[in-house]
């Protein structure tokens, strides 16, 4: 599937998929990468070296510092892949380092599915 580069690099892991918008603020630990959510589709799950696929962000622009935290704290997910990139998750993912691609049909992705991003390219490959 052929997308759109918000930050570039390849990597290769496994989905974790919420069809639900993700708020980084108050809703994912920035030290354990868990997602504390309340009723939140993926909570108690770890976005720890997940490719985390989502339609988009919500909530507060401290949101950004959340995704960096992540980062820094080592519990960070390999990659993003969105529906659509808003300016908390793309300024995240820029400050991060996190490669990340938007604009991808999510609906054909499945919990568990390996992934190749290559956000070089805006590419995101499913290899079941």
């Amino acid at each position: 599937m052929k997308g759109r580069t918000i930050y570039p690099g390849k990597v290769e892991g496994v989905a974790l998929v919420s069809k639900e918008p993700i708020g980084f603020y108050g809703g994912i630990d920035a030290k354990t990468g868990l997602v504390i959510e309340k009723g939140h589709e993926l909570e108690g799950k770890c976005v720890k070296d997940k490719i985390l696929v989502f339609p988009c962000g919500k909530g507060s622009t401290v949101g950004s510092y959340v995704i960096y935290g992540l980062k820094k704290n080592g519990v960070a997910p390999k990659a993003i892949v969105n529906k659509e990139t808003e300016t908390i998750v793309a300024t995240g993912v820029i400050l991060a380092g996190i490669p990340c691609v938007d604009k991808i049909e999510l609906e054909k992705i499945k919990n568990g599915d390996k992934l190749f991003v290559d956000a070089e390219k805006g590419l995101v490959e499913i290899k079941r």
